[in-house]
């Protein structure tokens, strides 16, 4: 362990560059986010999500703020994701929340991993092959048609589950597919399957450790239902998801980038791709290193805002792939290598998440899972 941390630190101080392009991520918000759910619902534990790449807010670099925080298990979407975060010293507790494989459920070593079992098929395939423990989280389709087991596949499951000796039953679960709905008709549908499911697994199995219904919209539901805990996805990363309860949650992903040339455009010229804009006066123009490959949103074109210092700058032509266009006319003083925030942390900004989302009529997490992971994520305090 001791060799692996300082061939981690050798490998840092290798890596050292500035780039041109960077992600920072806001421990203080992160952690905040996460405390702001804990003191809301005391009595629900929390589990914080970190599949696609944390929500684009960097896999590892998420679990290393979380990894001794309070919280009931990281939720990933494979075993791949499990193994890297083994990889980097992760300790604590993880569910799979994907669908795995059963000869690689079977083959797998590493410890302290659960598995979502996602349909009947799965159980059955994974029952007749096993031969060590395996911890388990049964999902049951209470109505979002997805994944998991039928509610008349409920007895079956508990004989298969109670007939083998290496199938652990750590967690049943399940998901809203409406929970952020002012219609609460549906999500009370499900509540009612997942009230008739749940009695049926405890009075089975009394070793069972969680129940888990709601992602993050679906939170405000765990007080009229069963449940102890909760996968925590947006919200842990500052995105609001409820109409119903105000928390005091703070984004945690800033992307920064700087100015990489500048020049003055004449009236009437074209900039850009397909000539989609034309200045209308003499234009002062300033590129950034930044494109749809970094995820910079193609819908942002001729619509969308960077920001420098507390100015907005309009973006002007199409979003190239690795360059972006904005308009600094207002900013005479500007130079080459200025700072420029392509996605603020302030949610009240032209572009925070939640503002490109409405202008690109996309979700927010949309916006964030498309940030690729080679862009430098860093850590800062506040």
């Amino acid at each position: 362990m001791k060799l692996l941390r300082f061939l981690r630190k050798v490998r840092t101080y290798l890596a050292r560059y500035n780039p041109s392009v960077e992600i920072l991520i806001s421990k203080a918000n992160l952690v905040g986010n996460l405390k702001e759910y804990q003191k809301h619902y005391p009595k629900l534990s929390f589990a914080p999500v970190l599949k696609s790449n944390a929500y684009g807010h960097g896999l590892v670099t998420v679990a290393q703020i979380l990894d001794r925080e309070r919280i009931a298990f990281f939720v990933v979407d494979s075993l791949y994701e499990v193994m890297i975060l083994r990889n980097e010293g992760i300790k604590s507790d993880v569910l799979v929340i994907g669908y795995t494989r059963p000869e690689n459920i079977k083959n797998t070593k590493l410890a302290r991993v659960a598995f979502t079992i996602t349909s009947m098929e799965q159980l059955q395939e994974i029952a007749r092959t096993i031969s060590s423990r395996v911890r388990i989280h049964l999902k049951v389709d209470t109505g979002m048609h997805r994944q998991g087991i039928l509610p008349d596949q409920i007895d079956d499951s508990i004989r298969i589950i109670k007939a083998n000796k290496f199938l652990h039953l750590e967690g049943v679960c399940s998901h809203f597919a409406d929970a952020d709905n002012v219609d609460d008709t549906f999500t009370k549908s499900q509540i009612k399957q997942w009230e008739r499911a749940v009695p049926l697994f405890s009075q089975n199995f009394q070793a069972i450790k969680f129940f888990h219904i709601a992602a993050t919209a679906g939170t405000f539901y765990c007080e009229e239902t069963y449940g102890n805990a909760a996968r925590l996805g947006r919200g842990l990363y500052g995105i609001s998801p409820s109409t119903f309860v105000e928390l005091n949650l703070k984004p945690v992903l800033q992307m920064q980038s700087v100015i990489s040339s500048l020049k003055t455009i004449e009236a009437e010229e074209y900039i850009g791709y397909n000539i989609t804009y034309k200045t209308t006066r003499v234009t002062r123009v300033a590129t950034v290193p930044v494109g749809y490959f970094e995820g910079v949103d193609r819908r942002l074109s001729n619509c969308g805002f960077f920001k420098i210092g507390d100015n907005y700058c309009p973006i002007v032509g199409r979003v190239s792939m690795n360059i972006t266009s904005i308009d600094v006319t207002s900013l005479p003083d500007v130079k080459l290598g200025d700072a420029v925030t392509i996605i603020s942390n302030c949610k009240e900004d032209l572009n925070s998440v939640e503002n490109i989302a409405k202008l690109t009529h996309a979700i927010p997490h949309e916006i964030l899972v498309h940030i690729p992971q080679h862009i430098r994520r860093t850590v800062v305090k506040n």
